[in-house]
């Protein structure tokens, strides 16, 4: 068919614009359409994302046509909904797998099957038991460690601070040890000795090889035999020449011939089941160096939480692990934090709440961290269907305190799980949220978060994939007003020494300040919430101003027990100097401005309702949508003042925005 045109003179083009907008489409000449069958089947695709049924294309058919009827019916459908989570998965970016810092630390390994101990075996364990990946001892009960055979007895004494399997306050200790090859080599006893003996009690009775009875160890599976010596194919280690020894000559240590020197490793101590204390501190244990120092393991009768119809109902796990402390019984320092997973009084907490595993096939266990990702970037796309099901002013996705939970995220948000990994404030108190057993992803229960809350803009995924105020402040531009940051193409910049150029406020600096002016008051919005987290900074916990963070500043401790890092601890010029002790959030804000912070982002949506941008905006991303394709310039012209107009009218509707889009003979025209 011919392809229409419309004024196609120049002439006739400026005719057009002199007339009113309601008689721009009667000018016209009447517009090829797609036949019925290929209509039917575009509108299925874009509604529904599936070509139309036989019987959908016999119904049409019959009926000689496809009316506003069909397409909201159409919209009534659970494919239609599932097309809009999937619209706005894209246009909110919904994946934040990327944005959070998982490094394992409190990733279990093993699956809890008779045979595969549940334990750390990643960066957590240099810090429990002295090396990267060590496991515990899982031949030894931890509570029977002294009646237990032991495989370095020959190295007696073995104990000498703790004598006990733990300390007073429950603590476990080591029951074994064994050198560590990062510092050590350890050579077959047979090998190393050319078979004058071959097992450590035996050296321990010989006159020649007697002195090496406290670096001999019993190792591997099997508990074989090895002389384990400070590595000679290290330029650290190989420099410990000297040899400390006992009253009955047998070496205690290998030290540095020119300690004071300050070379890079002084000594190392032979192994034993004694820990250190770091910064000698009562109840701050760490490993010895050199030593990898294990505990034993507990039966636990709790499953974890994670525990499907095939997990044995008695779990063996390493006894660090095992315990659920709220916080160090020596030092009080809180194990809800991600320190726990280097603290040898915390363990996992209740039935593993604290602690993730890998998927375990042969027991149905989904990877634990993959299923909170999972339901994390879906809570946003829930909320989204929730307001468009409802027939929902559209702009609700961005206030609403409605929100959703799963299994996965009732008993995250309700355990308090996931601590080190994801730093999320529970959106509502724990009586609030729904109780969805942990098994049911699938099931989604509708709850009222905290009034802090703001739609989509105050979710997990969205805090986590837009980490910074800046970032935040930018997709909301961008996603909702179809505005991005760009500074004029006339911009220009003084000359270098000017002072303006050295602002450590951006919203002022030369150059810097023609996106910023803008970007950073509203970026305020988001002020309560952290960057880099989902954490809310609650002003009862985090107020405007502290005292004992201003007072740490100004004595140059700057990590102040680690309680200040929300706060400006450093000066960088005079404004920061006059505000150490306060919220980063309010540095260089006016009064305005805080109010920006302390109104959260519900006010940032309705000052933006007014301007009308939001309409617009969301009529193009829907044009953009169902038509493949932006808005020409003639398209705007003719169409976008009246969808948007239309699309308040009927209160924000996005149903009946679609609705008009696709109604359209722009929509119906054969190009």
């Amino acid at each position: 068919m011919d392809r229409v045109r419309c004024l196609a003179a120049l002439a006739g083009a400026a005719f057009l614009l002199a007339m009113p907008a309601s008689a721009e489409e009667a000018v016209c000449a009447p517009v090829a359409k797609v036949p019925l069958e290929r209509h039917l089947r575009q509108l299925s695709l874009d509604l529904l994302g599936r070509p139309p049924t036989w019987e959908e294309y016999q119904a049409a058919q019959k009926k000689g046509s496809v009316d506003v009827e069909d397409i909201r019916a159409m919209m009534n459908k659970d494919e239609f909904y599932a097309r809009i989570r999937n619209y706005h998965r894209a246009l909110l970016r919904a994946n934040l797998s990327a944005s959070v810092n998982d490094n394992g630390n409190s990733r279990l390994s093993g699956s809890g099957a008779a045979d595969s101990i549940l334990g750390f075996a990643n960066n957590s364990s240099a810090g429990l038991r002295g090396g990267f990946g060590a496991g515990c001892d899982s031949t030894i009960e931890q509570d029977s460690c002294l009646t237990a055979t032991n495989p370095d007895a020959h190295a007696a004494p073995l104990r000498e601070k703790v004598t006990t399997c733990r300390d007073t306050q429950g603590v476990p200790m080591p029951v074994s040890f064994d050198y560590d090859t990062s510092f050590y080599k350890c050579t077959a006893l047979a090998t190393a000795t050319s078979n004058a003996v071959t097992t450590c009690a035996d050296l321990a009775a010989n006159a020649t090889w007697k002195k090496y009875t406290y670096f001999c160890d019993r190792r591997g599976a099997a508990n074989d035999s090895f002389l384990c010596l400070p590595d000679p194919g290290k330029s650290t280690t190989a420099a410990l020449t000297v040899e400390v020894t006992d009253a009955q000559g047998r070496i205690i240590a290998f030290e540095h011939p020119n300690i004071p020197s300050k070379p890079a490793l002084t000594d190392l101590k032979r192994c034993t089941l004694d820990l250190e204390l770091s910064g000698n501190v009562k109840g701050n244990y760490a490993p010895r160096r050199g030593c990898i120092q294990r505990e034993g393991y507990v039966m636990s009768t709790k499953p974890p939480f994670w525990a499907t119809g095939t997990t044995p109902a008695s779990v063996k796990v390493c006894a660090i692990e095992a315990q659920d402390r709220a916080y160090n019984p020596w030092t009080m320092a809180s194990c809800e934090t991600a320190r726990f997973a280097s603290d040898r009084s915390c363990g996992c907490g209740d039935r593993m709440r604290r602690c993730e595993v890998n998927a375990i096939t042969a027991q149905s266990v989904r990877a634990v961290h993959d299923m909170r990702v999972a339901a994390f970037n879906e809570e946003p796309l829930r909320i989204v269907e929730s307001v468009v099901k409802r027939d929902e002013p559209y702009f609700n996705i961005l206030t609403t305190r409605r929100s959703f939970v799963n299994g996965t995220l009732s008993e995250y948000y309700r355990q308090n799980q996931g601590v080190g990994v994801f730093s999320v404030t529970a959106p509502a108190s724990a009586q609030a949220i729904p109780t969805v057993p942990y098994d049911e992803n699938g099931a989604w229960a509708e709850y009222t978060r905290d009034a802090q809350h703001s739609g989509v803009l105050t979710t997990p995924a969205f805090l986590y994939r837009f980490p910074t105020q800046r970032a935040r402040v930018n997709e909301f531009y961008e996603a909702f007003l179809c505005k991005t940051f760009a500074p004029p193409a006339d911009a220009s910049l003084p000359p270098p020494e000017d002072s303006c150029n050295r602002q450590n406020n951006l919203a002022v600096r030369c150059g810097c300040n023609y996106c910023h002016a803008t970007i950073e008051p509203t970026g305020a919005h988001w002020g309560r919430y952290a960057e880099r987290s989902s954490q809310f900074l609650n002003a009862d916990q985090f107020p405007r101003f502290d005292p004992k963070c201003r007072d740490c500043a100004l004595n140059g401790d700057t990590n102040c027990g680690g309680e200040c890092s929300q706060y400006v601890m450093q000066a960088y010029d005079g404004d920061g100097a006059n505000s150490l002790g306060m919220l980063k959030t309010y540095l260089y804000r006016t009064a305005d401005e805080e109010q920006n912070i302390e109104a959260g982002p519900q006010l940032l949506v309705q000052r933006m309702m007014q301007t009308g941008d939001l309409e617009r905006c969301t009529v193009k991303r829907i044009w953009n949508e169902f038509l493949g394709r932006p808005m020409t310039a003639e398209e705007q012209r003719m169409y976008l003042n009246s969808l948007s107009q239309d699309f308040a009218k009927s209160g924000h509707k996005l149903k009946s925005l679609i609705e008009h889009v696709v109604t359209t003979d722009a929509y119906r025209r054969i190009d």
